[in-house]
């Protein structure tokens, strides 16, 4: 920050970097969460792959992790909505100083997967269905664990997998940024923030549900917002969670996974941020948010030794 005029209501900031367009024509712009546009960015060695989904190949970026004693265990990347795979990259330097080989994904609908037929997304409930196409790649290239960096809507298609997937056994936990744990929590503060009637969200729910308004939302099918409610179903959860959450999120409720850790200590930690914002909690402190995470893998490694060991024992 150069310069602050409490006067004019005025911040001047460095322009560090433009991922698009020319500065000196713009008319307009937006300001990104993402602190890094591209792979390169990171000055990490990686590669484009590509994996096999219902309607094709979704490509991927790929980061070896050094040899080391956890070459088997992966880390599954995945964006929120109406993002891309470069939202991830913030978690890949953590995930590689772990000694993990790191999968940034893309799923249905988001502009690099190919889209589903009704080209809609379906919050989760069927775009998990990629993350498990994922996960079939990295097993297939020798991934014993898999640990899934969720997103805001990523989270909610790591829950989905956690629970869905063949492969749910090799899946040790998962570290969901700004989660969305339940999507009537999400839509109903979203609508309260932009001033809509409670007649109007609870109308919007019913056509979301119906299998005869398809019409209205241009949806193959209805969502089923049961099944996507993991605060309702927060006595299923069997995987360990690290959750990393502003308490200022003005998208997802901060409220959602405080709920989420209280009623389920036994798996689910939470980490909170005075971040204002929605998926900002790296950007604000990312010290704290590696850290946290380093923290909660170590332990989560440990705790899986010490139970093979036992298993090896008996």
């Amino acid at each position: 920050m150069l310069e602050t005029s409490e006067d004019r209501g005025s911040l001047t900031r460095v322009v560090e970097r433009v991922d698009s367009g020319n500065l000196a024509q713009a008319a307009a712009g937006i300001w990104s969460g993402y602190v890094y546009s591209e792979p390169e960015q990171l000055g990490l060695p990686y590669r484009n792959v590509e994996i096999t989904v219902d309607d094709g190949m979704a490509p991927a970026w790929r980061f070896d992790s050094p040899p080391s004693d956890r070459a088997g265990t992966w880390a599954i990347h995945i964006h929120g909505m109406g993002g891309r795979r470069a939202g991830c990259l913030r978690g890949i330097p953590v995930a590689r100083r772990l000694g993990l080989t790191s999968l940034v994904v893309s799923f249905r609908n988001d502009g690099d997967a190919p889209p589903s037929s009704d080209k809609r997304y379906r919050l989760g409930e069927t775009e998990w269905r990629d993350v498990e196409a994922a996960i079939n790649y990295a097993v297939a290239e020798g991934a014993e664990r898999v640990v899934i960096f969720g997103w805001s809507l990523g989270a909610a298609l790591a829950l989905q997998a956690a629970a869905l997937s063949a492969h749910a056994p090799r899946i040790v936990g998962m570290v969901l940024d700004a989660p969305v744990f339940d999507w009537r929590t999400t839509l109903r503060a979203n609508a309260k923030a932009a001033r809509l009637p409670r007649p109007l969200v609870q109308l919007g729910f019913a056509i979301l549900q119906s299998k005869a308004l398809r019409w209205v939302t241009g949806l193959a099918e209805p969502i089923h917002l049961d099944a996507l409610d993991w605060l309702a179903r927060a006595g299923e959860l069997r995987k360990p969670i690290l959750i990393l959450h502003g308490r200022k999120d003005d998208t997802t409720p901060f409220e959602a996974s405080k709920w989420a850790a209280t009623v389920r200590p036994d798996l689910v930690s939470l980490v909170e941020f005075e971040s204002v914002g929605h998926s900002l909690e790296w950007n604000f402190d990312p010290d704290k948010w590696e850290h946290s995470v380093k923290a909660w893998f170590h332990g989560l490694m440990l705790a899986n030794a010490s139970l093979e060991q036992a298993v090896a024992g008996s």
